[in-house]
């Protein structure tokens, strides 16, 4: 997969053809990482700079004589307690922008990754979410993302919608880097011990959607619908500032408190562990845990 690093007003491709959007995030560096290092595919990676997602004008004009074969749209307002008082601009990318790129993939004939979140869902059980799952989210970014899934299953019959969890890099702001950064100057810190989901490095999930983009591609397997991804195993909050503690060694105690005695302006789900065996079957996909990819992720 070849890193075309080309500017948009010589845009000219050979092969096939993927756009990024949200390429500064977690996912989109992630993918930026990948496609750097491999050579069959061409890519051009987008961010608000390229392409506003809070203007309907501004998309439109991106795409004006350009051709794309598949787009990972990674971008979103990811901001869960700011969403709840920024509602307007929330719903506006993660719902209206989706809308539009589906309706443009549906006139332009490209096939669309979507990503999505477990934040569509209450996470008051205790086994292992599907896909088909009832929906439920409790926050103005829960119901955005839930939006934006229903204006992508509606309008494309051939699209994949993508819900992550608890996603973490070495790139952005991640509860990850925070825990690092907090551990390292503080004598301790409050983390709810009541959450429970499952980590995911943004790194695996990108290789796990270019292989459904290979298999997609190649007709060797193509199932369009709704999909779960995170990293193997589960853990709470706490556990997981624990173990990044340990790693690196810090004299941080990390003190568990439950979900009450840490007041934010968005309810967060509860129980997020997704259940991940249709991507599994369907792509042939091999899940690491979620210990050995964040050791590697620490590592770097």
């Amino acid at each position: 997969m070849r890193f075309v690093a080309r500017s948009l007003s010589n845009f000219k491709f050979n092969g096939l053809n993927i756009l990024v959007t949200g390429a500064n995030g977690q996912l989109g560096s992630e993918i930026k990482r990948i496609a750097s290092q491999a050579n069959h595919y061409n890519y051009v990676f987008v961010d608000v700079e390229e392409m506003d997602l809070a203007s309907d004008e501004a998309i439109f004009r991106f795409f004006n004589g350009k051709n794309f074969d598949f787009i990972i749209n990674c971008a979103a307002y990811t901001a869960v307690d700011r969403a709840e008082e920024d509602r307007e601009l929330a719903y506006r990318i993660n719902s209206g922008a989706v809308k539009t790129l589906a309706g443009i993939c549906r006139t332009e004939n490209i096939r669309l990754i979507h990503i999505s979140t477990d934040y569509v869902f209450d996470g008051r059980g205790n086994k292992p979410i599907l896909e088909t799952a009832e929906t439920n989210p409790l926050s103005v970014y829960g119901k955005s993302k839930l939006e934006g899934e229903v204006h992508v299953l509606s309008t494309l019959k051939d699209a994949y919608v993508i819900r992550t969890a608890w996603v973490y890099s070495s790139y952005g702001r991640n509860f990850v880097k925070t825990i690092s950064r907090l551990a390292s100057e503080r004598q301790s810190i409050n983390v709810v011990n009541d959450q429970i989901g499952s980590p995911t490095f943004a790194r695996d999930l990108a290789a796990a959607l270019i292989k459904i983009i290979e298999a997609t591609s190649s007709g060797r397997a193509d199932s369009p619908g709704v999909y779960h991804y995170t990293n193997e195993g589960c853990i709470s909050w706490y556990d997981l500032a624990r173990f990044i503690v340990d790693h690196y060694k810090f004299r941080c105690e990390v003190l568990p408190i439950p979900t009450e005695e840490y007041k934010t302006l968005a309810t967060r789900p509860v129980f997020s562990v997704l259940d991940k065996r249709k991507i599994k079957k369907t792509f042939g996909i091999e899940i690491p845990h979620w210990h050995k990819s964040l050791v590697d992720c620490l590592n770097e």
